[in-house]
């Protein structure tokens, strides 16, 4: 467990003009009341790990730019962060969950990072009517995978505590077959979906990409689902080589597709396109697969030529990107933008609520959100989703990019598509790989 407290030094670090331009200096004549304790649950360690490294970066800025305090009803408060890890594994999540609401008697939750982490916790949150705000997960796996009977829409509920923000599966179904159509190709399509939330969700024979890509012209080839951490894919290389599938596409973790990849070469299989989710998100996973990543293809939540700026300090995706790189020496990630959106609503919630105590009324203001973030804008107004999850749900922009390397030997995202965003500047041309 992390915990993040406003300090002294934090305080005195952040210019007065800068706490000012945020508008969260509380009043003196108010008495200052204990910290808003706010549970964070995020894969810290296990294969899902390159979603957290942001984390104290984010945390660290956002505890600076609020350390005077949050004017919440009547009283002021500080932020207490309490971060714990769900280890990648969805039991822990749900574990850590549980102790942060009965035993740190937390009084918001947030949290993000694939559906192994956002649905156990966000389930626990709603048993214990925890004000819960989730993201980093398609929003399907994340509403429908909560359900009693998953299979059974009549049978689908909302929920009262928990609410998400985040693209879903049509969107990056979209961005994904807009990249595929800038090319010339026989339209055959291999799927790589794993057993696991997000690959039963992309997989799913009605809510998934087969419906889309039939309507599309193309040709999907699903050899079914695989287990995690595999290490061996010549069955799946094996149906895409003898399907002459010229795409792929999946939803894959990190190191699932390195196996993959190098395999597929050492099998004599090389796709003209691939397009895969949640494995190559993160420049060290790309890195470190060397030459044979360029061109390769993923959607893009989020960048630094997004033309947003953060809620909180007004700074831009840029700025936001350049200050994580200098701070840290890595390449900013995407989950940068979303974590900092997370703490943006949470600032904008606290500040908006009469009583921090009042879990259905801080969920209720969770609902009446209109911010404009990093990410984007966020408001649970029920746009552009069917009527089941218009409650709880809210999108985020999407597009399309591909990975290049740069003259210093690093891979770079290049935005290729921004048909279902045109806000979103557009930054180089599909290629096809070599």
């Amino acid at each position: 467990m992390t915990l993040y407290r406003p300090t002294r030094r934090r305080f005195l670090g952040t210019s007065a003009a800068s706490l000012a331009a945020t508008g969260l200096f509380a009043p003196a004549v108010h008495a200052q009341a204990r910290a808003i304790r706010v549970g964070y649950v995020t894969p810290q360690t296990g294969p899902l790990a390159a979603f957290a490294e942001v984390d104290d970066f984010i945390i660290e800025g956002v505890l600076q730019a609020v350390a005077g305090g949050i004017q919440s009803g009547s009283a002021s408060y500080t932020i207490e962060v309490i971060k714990k890890d769900s280890q990648s594994n969805p039991n822990r999540a749900a574990e850590v969950a549980r102790e942060l609401i009965i035993d740190d008697e937390i009084d918001i939750m947030l949290v993000g990072n694939t559906p192994e982490t956002t649905n156990p916790v966000s389930t626990i949150c709603e048993i214990e009517e925890i004000p819960c705000i989730s993201s980093l997960a398609p929003w399907q796996p994340w509403f429908i995978g909560r359900q009693g009977n998953p299979g059974d829409p009549a049978s689908w509920t909302e929920f009262d505590y928990t609410y998400h923000a985040f693209w879903g599966l049509e969107d990056v179904i979209a961005v994904f077959t807009n990249m595929w159509n800038q090319l010339e190709t026989n339209r055959s399509v291999g799927g790589l979906f794993p057993n696991d939330a997000d690959g039963n969700a992309w997989g799913d024979a009605n809510v998934g990409f087969p419906p889309p890509l039939a309507a599309g012209n193309f040709t999907l080839v699903d050899p079914g689902r695989y287990e995690n951490l595999q290490d061996d894919f010549s069955a799946q290389i094996s149906a895409f080589k003898d399907a002459d599938c010229e795409i792929v596409t999946g939803v894959v973790l990190p190191p699932d597709f390195a196996t993959f990849w190098t395999q597929a070469a050492q099998q004599g299989y090389r796709p003209k396109v691939a397009s895969i989710g949640k494995a190559i998100l993160f420049p060290s996973a790309v890195n470190a697969i060397g030459d044979a990543a360029q061109n390769l293809s993923s959607e893009v939540w989020w960048s630094n030529v997004h033309p947003f700026a953060s809620s909180i300090t007004g700074q831009s995706a840029g700025d936001v990107c350049t200050g994580f790189e200098q701070a840290t020496g890595r390449q900013w990630t995407q989950p940068l933008g979303f974590v900092h959106a997370l703490f943006e609503v949470l600032v904008d919630v606290l500040k908006r609520t009469d009583d921090i105590r009042d879990a259905q009324g801080v969920a209720a203001t969770i609902a009446a959100t209109d911010l404009q973030t990093i990410v984007g804008p966020i408001k649970w107004d029920g746009a552009g989703l069917p009527p089941f999850a218009q409650k709880n749900v809210t999108k985020t922009p999407l597009v399309g990019g591909q990975w290049r390397k740069g003259d210093d030997g690093n891979f770079r995202l290049v935005i290729v598509d921004n048909q279902t965003y045109p806000d979103i500047p557009v930054t180089g041309d599909m290629e096809a790989i070599a």
